[in-house]
């Protein structure tokens, strides 16, 4: 099994670290994988040009702002090549890609207004603690499953927390 990432390379230090924690996962899942840059429009059809060149089975959007930004371009190039893909936002599963599995927004917002509070309150930033979301949302299309000619396991289907008909 052939599987992509893409990833917009130069944007921020976290595409560095994401890459470094995929391709630790894959080493220990003992697959293969296949990392696609791209940083403009033109990359993004450039990377899926390669995808069908190499056959790829699968492909994982890494967080980016810029995939976020160009999400329609994104999903619908995935459809036309039918490849099965996870995103990081449920907008990418609503307007059609096949899943997205991410931190909960609303939580990472209530950490974020929790922050904010702290330091108007007079707590130096470099004081308070990393912390991470903890809570992660599974979201599947299943319509684009079946065109994609795939069947979702019913046990993922009940883990989900959205399914899209």
């Amino acid at each position: 099994m052939t599987t992509a990432v893409l990833v917009n390379p130069g944007a921020t230090p976290r595409a560095e670290f994401q890459l470094d924690d995929i391709q630790a996962a894959a080493r220990n899942a003992g697959r293969d994988i296949n990392i696609l840059n791209a940083s403009t429009i033109r990359d993004i059809d450039a990377a899926f040009a390669k995808l069908v060149q190499m056959r790829a089975d699968a492909m994982l959007v890494t967080t980016d702002a810029f995939f976020f930004t160009h999400a329609p371009q994104v999903v619908v190039l995935a459809a036309r090549h039918t490849i099965p893909t996870v995103y990081f936002r449920r907008e990418f599963a609503a307007a059609g890609g096949l899943m997205s599995y991410a931190a909960n927004p609303d939580e990472s917002y209530r950490l974020l207004g929790a922050y904010a509070a702290r330091i108007l309150k007079g707590e130096k930033p470099g004081d308070l603690p990393i912390q991470r979301s903890t809570n992660f949302e599974l979201v599947i299309n299943v319509s684009t499953a079946r065109a994609l000619g795939l069947e979702i396991p019913p046990t993922l289907l009940a883990r989900a927390d959205e399914v899209i008909e």
